[in-house]
């Protein structure tokens, strides 16, 4: 059988930068064995799977696999399959469209709105499904200074300190003094497997990250790496970014109303990625939260599987 795919570059507005994401449209018939073994042939940080909606009205039953496994939720696989589902039916430049789609995955149904412009690339922006909670971990800032081959004192500032966090994927979110610091990591894999904290039942990813950026409207310069996900490190990580919604509520003690930032990624791996994270905090915490971003398609095709 013929299954349509189409490859999208996440988080950028330009080809070959961002990050790239999968999208098998004809999902429908495959069981978790063959959407895995399809996801490692791609070998991309995430391949997507269009399935039938379960729910009328939804746009879409989204299954989302790593090389390494299955995850419940992902941010840039939920933006470039918005975009994507659109522009499948409105056409790539067919002209000038808003719309809101709801995608269902398996952290539960997640609501999408979607700008497409004649000339310009498509823009997904999504509402968490989950908030941000902090987990409970211990964490050795020395430990994790040896794993990214840093020094102890080139980890926190402010009052930052290396936290756990999720929103329905793991991370420890590690501040790191200035984008010095992190141009210079070098990642352990095999360090980071004996310190790696455990959250809802996986091992957590680490997600490094220092005020400012190389582009200049940045507000956080970030780094992310999951080897438990089979991704030695990944340009761009909207579940990341949603975990570190809470990092940013928590230490910077935002005060109520509402507030923007854009944060990059994969600057260093030559995948330079943006990703826009609106917070508004009402009576002290978090009410909302949504995360967007450019896709652009780069390529389609058929898998004969």
């Amino acid at each position: 059988m013929a299954r349509r795919y189409a490859i999208y570059d996440v988080f950028t507005e330009h080809g070959l930068e961002g990050n790239p994401l999968a999208v098998v449209f004809d999902g429908d018939g495959l069981d978790d064995a063959r959407m895995q073994a399809i996801a490692g042939e791609f070998n991309l940080s995430e391949t997507v799977f269009v399935r039938t909606p379960e729910r009328a009205g939804h746009a879409a039953r989204l299954r989302i696999f790593t090389p390494g496994h299955e995850l419940p939720f992902a941010g840039h696989p939920t933006v470039g399959t918005a975009v994507a589902l659109a522009e499948r039916a409105h056409g790539i430049d067919s002209g000038d469209f808003d719309l809101v789609h709801v995608l269902e995955e398996n952290v539960g149904p997640v609501r999408c709105a979607v700008r497409l412009r004649k000339g310009e690339a498509g823009f997904a922006e999504f509402d968490l499904p989950r908030k941000s909670e902090r987990i409970a971990a211990t964490l050795d800032r020395a430990a994790l200074a040896d794993a990214f081959s840093l020094s102890p004192s080139q980890i926190g500032f402010e009052d930052h300190v290396p936290s756990l966090w999720s929103a329905g994927v793991p991370f420890v979110t590690i501040p790191v003094h200035d984008l010095a610091a992190a141009a210079a990591v070098t990642f352990d894999p095999a360090l980071w497997e004996k310190l790696a904290p455990m959250g809802q039942g996986r091992a957590a990813a680490a997600y490094l990250y220092c005020r400012g950026g190389v582009n200049h409207m940045a507000r956080f310069h970030t780094r992310m790496f999951a080897p438990a996900m089979g991704i030695g490190e990944d340009p761009a990580t909207g579940a990341a970014l949603a975990a570190f919604s809470g990092t940013i509520h928590h230490f910077d003690a935002l005060l109520d109303g509402h507030h923007a930032f854009l944060v990059e990624q994969g600057v260093e791996m030559g995948r330079p990625s943006l990703l826009h994270l609106h917070l508004d905090v009402t009576g002290g915490a978090i009410s909302a939260a949504r995360i967007g971003g450019q896709a652009v398609r780069i390529a389609a095709g058929e898998l004969y599987l």
